[in-house]
């Protein structure tokens, strides 16, 4: 944990998404703005869904928790952003970048099991509708929940405790507006090697294995489709999914995205600003996706805010 000098290390520079200074005001106005919308947004559908008997069902159970998790993932990066561009200082403490880097993984790999687990939900509603009920049962839904937390938990333990054991060097700027991974890595003056085989595995496992789950998922679903007899049941079976379908385009569109544009161009401001995308601008567009295409919870949202 100590740099080549035996000196304990007290902080790191995030250098932000841009150092200009007459950008900064520009900076916090735009990502306030963006974070209330993630926060309240989110926070509108948990407390729709919680206040309405009928929405206490499977699919909506995983919504409230893919809602909770946005305005958790959000609230790792932003708030600090927002604060160091107040204070107009660039710093974050030693433990609080080792910190914001393990929520931001474990709420990131959660993001993806949850989209995964409703993926399946679907995939059991349209494929298995008599046994919908019985097989998704509040204990299994529970469980499926459970399992989603504790494996982004131990994920997420496993790479921040591993970062713990480098040493690293004199000028700790990230170009970056937190503490992600990979660029925390490149700081380091000790041997990084088996962290990039963690991270590069967890990102494979927890990353492409929830994908390739969904695309299974969707896969089977089409299938079932087609066979329906009737256009109306076709479309009504479809249009189920269509929101869920169009959050996951975001999240993995974006996140990928992000990567392999870095990947190509190495290129840490243009990952910084990019990154900017699945961070702040996904979560903050769930709750329009579900709101403006669900009419349940249209409904739900009218009840709530009309009382």
């Amino acid at each position: 944990m100590a740099p080549g000098n035996d000196t304990q290390i007290s902080e790191f520079i995030l250098l932000g998404l841009s150092q200009a200074l007459e950008l900064q005001p520009l900076i916090f106005g735009v990502f306030l703005s963006m974070y209330l919308i993630t926060v309240l947004g989110n926070l509108l559908i948990i407390l729709a869904i919680s206040s309405d008997s009928h929405l206490h069902t499977p699919m909506y159970f995983f919504l409230s928790n893919l809602s909770l998790v946005d305005i958790c993932f959000t609230s790792t990066t932003i708030p600090k952003m927002l604060w160091n561009i107040q204070t107009q200082s660039k710093a974050i403490t030693y433990e609080g970048c080792i910190t914001q880097m393990y929520f931001y993984i474990l709420f990131a790999v959660l993001d993806s099991f949850i989209l995964t687990v409703m993926a399946y939900d679907r995939f059991v509603a349209i494929c298995h509708p008599l046994h919908y009920m019985v097989i998704m049962n509040p204990q299994f839904c529970g469980l499926l929940a459970m399992v989603s937390w504790i494996m982004s938990v131990l994920n997420s333990l496993l790479e921040s405790l591993m970062v713990l054991g480098l040493r690293f060097c004199s000028g700790l700027e990230i170009p970056h507006f937190f503490c992600e991974l990979n660029q925390v890595l490149q700081l380091a003056c000790s041997d990084t090697f088996p962290n990039n085989i963690t991270m590069y595995f967890s990102a494979g496992l927890l990353g492409g294995g929830p994908l390739a789950g969904i695309l299974y998922s969707y896969s089977r679903i089409v299938s079932c489709i087609c066979g329906i007899s009737s256009a109306q049941g076709k479309y009504k079976a479809f249009s189920t999914c269509t929101s869920h379908l169009s959050v996951v385009s975001l999240f993995y569109g974006t996140s990928l995205g992000v990567y392999l544009s870095s990947a190509a161009t190495h290129n840490a401001h243009s990952s910084a600003t990019t990154s900017v995308m699945y961070t702040v601008v996904t979560p903050m567009l769930n709750p329009f996706i579900y709101s403006l295409r669900n009419k349940d919870i249209k409904r739900a949202l009218q009840r709530f805010l009309g009382r």
